[in-house]
């Protein structure tokens, strides 16, 4: 019988396994695309699907079992306000897993995984907001060196 075997074990114990999917449907849900290998990339449509669909109740229940699975407030919001209202109208099937050749190291099959529907601009955009509020300080604190003198 095969009771209870309905995902992937990746040679990894329970605890490090959620926490890994948990961290990849963080980085899913920020960025709206990312690649990783295959088998992870068709294992994590099921909890990133699962987050969308809790994100469409909408109701208190359905966002404190997406904060406790997320572990983190921003990616909740995100999910709440502008995912739920993406996909408010579509009955399922909101990722995409688009096979991407090989890597190099190992020759294990990559994919990129992808919302469907996706803003391409959220992707790598928290970094750009980070560099640019670098820039402005760093100019600041010479501008600031400057009049000192």
């Amino acid at each position: 019988m095969r009771h209870g075997d309905a995902h992937r074990k990746f040679n990894m114990p329970t605890s490090q396994r959620k926490a890994l999917f948990s961290n990849l449907t963080n980085a899913l849900l920020t960025h709206e695309q990312i690649t990783i290998t295959l088998t992870r990339a068709k294992e994590l449509r099921t909890f990133a699907d699962n987050m969308i669909t809790f994100a469409k109740k909408g109701d208190l229940n359905s966002r404190r079992l997406a904060a406790a699975f997320l572990r983190d407030n921003e990616v909740v919001a995100k999910l709440f306000s502008t995912l739920a209202e993406r996909y408010k109208n579509r009955n399922g099937g909101y990722t995409r897993v688009l096979k991407a050749g090989f890597r190099y190291g190992d020759c294990a099959p990559m994919a990129i995984i992808e919302l469907v529907n996706r803003d391409v601009n959220a992707k790598g955009a928290k970094d750009l907001a980070r560099v640019a509020a670098e820039k402005a300080a760093a100019a600041e604190a010479e501008k600031a060196e400057n009049s000192a003198e």
